[in-house]
Formats: C-alpha cells, sequence, structure tokens
C-alpha cells in the first residue's frame, strides 16, 4: 500500500519542504542562529584553548561538538511554526501520507546543515584547523554527510517528540544527545585521520560503514513509529 502511495507521498514532501524553505528564506531565524552560534564557538575554542592551531582527533572533536549543538537549535525550532499555527491538526485531516512530514522535516534540517557546513567549515579551517583543508576536504565531507543524515533523521524524531510538550527546549537535547552519541563518535572518530598533520585524507572505512549502519536503522526506525507520534 505505502509504495503505490509512494509518489503522493514524495509530492507531499516536497510541498512542505518548500513551504519551510520560504519561510527560513523569508524569516532568516534558524539558520543565521545556527551559524553565529558555530562561529562564536569557534572563536571561544581559538582563545579558550592557548593555541595557535589543533589537528587530528581534537579538530575532529572540536568540529563535531560545535556542530551538533548548533544543530541542536534547528532540530528545536523544526515543528514550532506547526505547533503555532495549528499545522499539525490540518496535516492529519488532510488525505496525505503522514511519513511525509518526516521526510520533509528531515530533509529540511539537512539543508539547514549543509548551509551551516558551507560557512562554518572554512572558518573552522581558518579560525583553528592546522593543516589546510585541500584535498581532505572530499574525505571531510564524506563523514559530515553521514553525520548530516543522522542528525537529521533523529533530529526530526525527536523534534516531533518534544514539541509536543512544554519544555520542549529541554526535552529536544535530553532525548536526542544519547541517541545521537553513537553516529557522533564516529563522526569524531572518522574526521580524525582526515584532520592529522600526517593523515591520508581519507577516513576509515569501519567508521563509515557504522555511521551508514547507524543511518539506516534509525531511517526505518523513524519512519516505524513517526504515525504514532503524529497521533499522540
Amino acid at each position: 500500500m505505502r509504495d503505490e502511495r509512494a509518489p503522493g507521498m514524495w509530492r507531499t514532501a516536497l510541498a512542505v519542504l518548500r513551504k519551510d524553505l520560504l519561510l527560513e528564506l523569508r524569516g532568516l531565524e534558524t539558520v543565521p542562529a545556527m551559524i553565529l552560534f558555530a562561529l562564536v564557538t569557534f572563536v571561544i575554542f581559538h582563545f579558550g584553548l592557548g593555541r595557535d592551531t589543533i589537528d587530528g582527533q581534537l579538530a575532529a572533536g572540536v568540529l563535531t561538538a560545535t556542530l551538533l549543538f548548533a544543530a541542536m537549535l534547528g532540530i528545536n525550532r523544526l515543528f514550532v511554526a506547526e505547533r503555532e499555527q495549528g499545522g499539525f491538526d490540518a496535516f492529519l485531516l488532510a488525505p496525505v501520507d503522514r511519513t511525509a512530514l518526516l521526510v520533509a522535516k528531515a530533509l529540511a534540517l539537512l539543508v539547514f546543515l549543509a548551509v551551516l557546513e558551507l560557512i562554518a567549515v572554512p572558518a573552522f579551517g581558518l579560525l583553528l584547523l592546522g593543516p589546510p583543508l585541500g584535498s581532505r576536504l572530499p574525505g571531510l565531507v564524506a563523514v559530515l554527510a553521514l553525520g548530516d543524515v543522522a542528525l537529521a533523521v533523529i533530529g526530526t524524531l525527536v523534534s516531533a517528540i518534544a514539541v509536543h510538550t512544554r519544555a520542549r527546549d529541554l526535552i529536544g537535547p535530553i532525548v536526542g544527545l544519547p541517541l545521537l552519541l553513537p553516529a557522533l563518535i564516529a563522526v569524531a572518530r572518522g574526521a580524525g585521520p582526515v584532520l592529522a598533520v600526517h593523515g591520508s585524507g581519507a577516513p576509515p572505512g569501519r567508521w563509515v560503514a557504522i555511521l551508514a549502519l547507524y543511518d539506516v536503522v534509525f531511517a526505518l526506525l523513524s519512519y516505524a513509529v513517526f504515525d504514532f507520534l503524529l497521533e499522540d
């Protein structure tokens, strides 16, 4: 049944995604806040660590942690418009596949993360990183892309849970961070050799495989439970 409704689901998801992106372009509330948070955090690390440059595992840890906490700003606001303007009720009453909302919100968060990293990664290289990115960039992009998928999928699921509570700004990190921890460890471990001074520039295959598997497992889990979250 869901296979037969797949084209309609994607049309609905793309319509919701277009709406979210237009709202962000008009309001500029979420992505600029994420970018500003990341840049300020890099400046704090630059002066707080007392070092001119960092590399290897330390650099990977700083980058991963900064992107994670910047992403939490976007995760917390992902369903705010639907909650405040009655979008959930309208979506439940509409004759559409409810999974489309999960897909649309995950894609929107993925776009937000991509825009964030387009600015944050060069800023990180300028302010903190010792070895120039250069040929290392493709390996870093691959690891970050897999990490972004985990953030988008789990972040959307957690945001759908948190938005129905009064303390959504607290519930999101409390629930999301433990779920994201394995993926974040894999991102940091995968990016460490890429950012090392004498590294090969290619992420270790083991961590890439773990990240990919984690993405698939949570994508299927989110697909299975999202309908029940909307009902609640």
